[in-house]
């Protein structure tokens, strides 16, 4: 099957490559008789009776701005060509998710509806070496029908689900037994006595503080109160100047001449 060349697109058009596989096997498959779906050990049957082309596949997204402003249309095609000339051979509008169908029996082979001239349609086997290719078209396609609107219902409802997770918010609110108390003061200080009325008429700019959690009980001795502060560690210094004092003997402080320096005008550099 060979279709038509491409039709020609507007000067403006945009299109990138969402996928490429370089080697893909394409089969002559017989009607589906079933409602349960395709299987692929039909068409490899006999030594690859069915296999009519190998060729290169390619999943094109192009985009086309609309008039005033009002956007771009975009769709996405998938491409069969020759691998050496780069001729088309067949190519799938990807215009619903029903135009690619994964087989029953393996991850590799797909039945793929393509578009000949005139606009007739067939379908075609197609079958990729690497299961990993087959993994990436399958999430390209995946990827594409969320961008074309073409999401199944299952797909839809995956994504609500997904969305409602993500809107759930975070509860600040307070646990039990927490607490916060907002004392309002007024500009300058307080002093004690004053009633709220004397600080009413100080007038002024506002501040907020907030109520200390008191420390756990663990932290607090058996009369009630706090526990003293520990004191900070001694340093390396302090312990080898109290070794020294413990072994009888304090550093005594030498003069140059005594230590054999020459204390003239220039030292020793004369």
């Amino acid at each position: 099957m060979t279709s038509s060349a491409p039709t020609p697109l507007p000067a403006d058009a945009i299109q990138r490559i969402l996928f490429i596989a370089s080697t893909v096997h394409i089969y002559n498959i017989p009607p589906l008789t079933s409602n349960k779906g395709y299987t692929a050990s039909t068409w490899t049957a006999d030594d690859n009776k069915r296999q009519i082309f190998t060729g290169r596949l390619r999943v094109i997204e192009t985009a086309v701005p609309l008039p005033k402003d009002a956007g771009e249309s975009l769709s996405t095609e998938i491409l069969l060509e020759d691998p050496s000339t780069g001729e088309l051979f067949a190519k799938a509008p990807y215009t619903d998710a029903g135009a690619v169908e994964a087989v029953l029996d393996s991850s590799r082979f797909f039945a793929i509806r393509v578009v000949g001239d005139g606009g007739m349609k067939a379908t075609l086997g197609i079958g990729f070496e690497e299961r990993g290719e087959a993994i990436d078209f399958g999430i390209c396609l995946q990827e594409s029908r969320k961008v074309l609107g073409l999401e199944t219902p299952s797909e839809k409802k995956s994504a609500a689900k997904a969305k409602a997770e993500a809107e759930v918010k975070k509860d600040y609110g307070l646990k039990e037994g927490q607490t916060i108390v907002v004392d309002i003061g007024r500009k300058g200080r307080r002093k004690a006595g004053d009633d709220d009325a004397g600080a009413e008429r100080s007038g002024g700019a506002t501040t907020a503080s907030f109520s200390i959690i008191p420390p756990p009980e663990s932290l607090v001795n058996g009369d009630g109160g706090a526990m003293p502060m520990l004191a900070p560690p001694r340093s390396a210094q302090d312990v080898r100047a109290e070794k020294r004092r413990s072994r009888g003997f304090e550093p005594v402080e030498k003069t140059a001449a005594e230590l054999g320096f020459d204390d003239g005008e220039f030292g020793e550099f004369q």
